[in-house]
């Protein structure tokens, strides 16, 4: 007729979700030599490339809200 549901038993351990002691595989710190730090140039060239990509819209949006501000000024000044 209907099926048994199986139930179901929880035993704790005393293991939390972040225990990872028994987790294989490789590690990569022991294998690969870590990596030279960037030289300051390299890091200030990267910086203002950053820097230059963002200005364009970084402008547009400060013009736009300027224009949104004077447009809301102008119609609650008049009221």
């Amino acid at each position: 007729m209907g099926k048994k549901k199986e139930k179901i038993t929880y035993i704790d351990d005393g293991r939390t979700l972040a225990d990872m002691s028994n987790v294989g595989g490789r590690r990569l710190s022991k294998r690969h030599p870590a990596r030279p730090r960037p030289e300051a140039k390299e890091v200030w060239k990267t910086y203002w490339a950053a820097v230059k990509m963002m200005f364009m819209p970084m402008l547009v949006v400060v013009v736009g809200l300027c224009i949104v501000y004077m447009i809301a000024y102008f119609i609650f000044s008049v009221m």
